[in-house]
């Protein structure tokens, strides 16, 4: 969160990596809120022993039209909001399956915690962006 709230110094330039990918404020945030939303369907679907839906998105290959928006202040809440609300789900997800479902086996999916330990990363999502201010 702390660097997303150097977006707001945004100047309207993309940030392109290495591989490719463009990147802007927006984008970094709905990459971050989509895929912590991904990977808590797919711990629920585990745990309700159904399979996980196919992720037929393109995920950061796409930049929408909204991805071009200035990042504002608002923008900023509700990004706050949503991922410590989300973030808040899996604490208490996890809390529910108890230990013990941390780590049973569920091929050829992740376990639960290596589910926790990948979106711990989200950060990654907001360092392509990087520190603007």
């Amino acid at each position: 969160m702390s660097i997303a709230a150097t977006w707001l110094a945004w100047d309207g330039r993309p940030v392109v990596t290495g591989s490719g990918n463009l990147w802007t404020p927006a984008k970094a945030a709905r990459r971050i809120q989509d895929h912590l939303i991904d990977h808590l369907a797919e711990a629920e679907a585990l745990l309700a022993g159904e399979p996980t839906i196919p992720d037929e998105w393109h995920g950061r290959a796409v930049t929408l039209d909204a991805d071009w928006a200035r990042f504002t202040e608002l923008d900023l809440a509700r990004a706050r909001s949503r991922w410590s609300r989300l973030g808040q789900a899996y604490v208490w997800r996890y809390a529910a399956a108890g230990p013990e479902a941390w780590d049973a086996p569920r091929d050829p999916n992740w376990t639960l915690r290596e589910i926790a330990a990948h979106v711990a990363g989200i950060t990654w999502y907001a360092e392509q962006v990087g520190r603007l201010a």
